[in-house]
């Protein structure tokens, strides 16, 4: 899949191209539109610190609530719903009393935890570049 603007004039710079605008392709927004749905979903905070708990193993609702520092319980129900809606996690019921439910990364979302931590890592190797680039930016902004 290509994604690319093609409702901006061509660059004028560019040799074979001339400044008459191309008209929209209704695929190109239909991509983009289904990209800015699932990039919606993994990149809430609370999709990204679920994905990183189970990526070891299955867990238990309260397990992840308590391990997920924050979260109310209706937040965690409803990234937990949203995660199984998109086919990253399963959801298990084991008939016990009261009854026991596992939630688990399918093999898409294991597919997906792997550049969520690589964005985490690159996040606190950072962390201390971004936060003297906000302090600078507060400072100038506070004149």
């Amino acid at each position: 899949m290509k994604l690319e603007h093609s409702h901006l004039p061509a660059h004028s710079d560019d040799p074979g191209h001339n400044d008459v605008p191309v008209p929209p392709d209704a695929s190109t927004h239909a991509d983009c539109r289904g990209v800015n749905s699932v990039l919606s979903r993994v990149g809430d905070k609370w999709t990204v610190l679920v994905i990183m708990l189970l990526r070891e193993r299955p867990r238990r609702f309260n397990e992840l609530k308590r391990m997920v520092g924050g979260i109310s319980q209706r937040m965690l129900t409803l990234t937990l719903r949203g995660l199984e809606r998109d086919g990253l996690v399963t959801r298990t019921v084991f008939p016990t009393v009261p009854p026991r439910v596992d939630y688990e990364l399918t093999p898409l979302g294991h597919g997906l935890s792997q550049p969520v931590q690589a964005l985490g890592t690159w996040a606190l190797e950072h962390l201390p570049e971004i936060e003297t680039a906000r302090r600078a930016f507060d400072e100038r902004d506070a004149r």
